[in-house]
C-alpha cells in the first residue's frame, strides 16, 4: 500500500486555449497584406502614370477634403471608446463596456455614412481612367472591412449582453479591439496615400 505522503496533487486545470484572438490576429495579418498589396499597386500606377498628382489624378475629380479629415478624426477618436469598453469589462463595469461598445458601432455607421458622402461628391468615373477604378477598389474594400468590424462588435456586444464576458474572461472584447485598431490604422494608411498624397 502506497504512503499518503506520495501521492501527488492533482493536476491544474489547462488554461483554455485563446482561439478567437488567434484568429483575429490571423484576419488582422491577412487584411494588412491585401491594403498594403492595393496600397502597393496604387503606389506602382501613380509612379506609372508620371508620379505627380496632377499626372495621376484627373482634373474633374474634387475631393471633400473636409469630410474625409472628419472621417480620420472620428475613428481615431473611435479607438479610444474601443479601449474604454474593454478597460470596462476587464474592470467588471457592465453598464459603461455595453455602453462603449455600442458608441463605437455608432461612430463606425457615422464614418461609413461620411464616406459614402465623400464618394457621391468626387464623381468617380470608374470607366474612364485608372485612378477612379483604384481608389473605389481600395475604399470599396475598406468599407466592407469597415461594416465586418462593426458586425463583429455589435456579436461581441449581444455576448457581452448575455453573460459571456467578464472581468475573468473577456477576450472576446479583446479580439474585437485588436480588430478594430487595425481597421482604423488601415483607414488612416488610405486616407494619407488616397487623399492627402493623392
Amino acid at each position: 500500500m502506497a504512503s499518503p505522503l506520495l501521492a501527488l496533487p492533482a493536476a491544474p486545470t489547462p488554461p483554455r486555449p485563446r482561439l478567437l484572438m488567434i484568429a483575429t490576429s490571423l484576419a488582422v495579418a491577412a487584411g494588412t497584406m491585401l491594403f498594403g498589396g492595393f496600397l502597393a499597386v496604387y503606389l506602382s500606377m501613380r509612379d506609372a502614370a508620371g508620379g505627380t498628382t496632377a499626372d495621376w489624378v484627373p482634373s474633374s475629380i474634387t475631393f471633400p477634403e473636409i469630410t474625409l479629415n472628419v472621417v480620420a478624426i472620428t475613428l481615431v477618436g473611435s479607438i479610444i471608446v474601443m479601449h474604454w469598453a474593454l478597460w470596462a469589462i476587464a474592470n467588471n463595469d457592465r453598464r459603461n463596456s455595453y455602453l462603449a461598445l455600442g458608441l463605437t458601432v455608432v461612430l463606425g455607421f457615422a464614418s461609413l455614412n461620411a464616406m459614402a458622402f465623400s464618394f457621391n461628391h468626387m464623381h468617380l468615373a470608374v470607366r474612364d481612367n485608372a485612378y477612379s477604378v483604384m481608389v473605389v477598389t481600395i475604399a470599396g474594400a475598406f468599407m466592407v472591412l469597415l461594416v465586418s468590424a462593426m458586425i463583429f462588435i455589435g456579436l461581441t456586444a449581444f455576448r457581452t449582453l448575455g453573460g459571456r464576458y467578464s472581468a475573468k474572461e473577456h477576450e472576446g472584447i479583446a479580439a474585437a479591439t485588436l480588430f478594430w485598431d487595425f481597421t482604423v490604422i488601415a483607414y488612416l494608411a488610405i486616407w494619407y496615400f488616397l487623399f492627402v498624397l493623392k
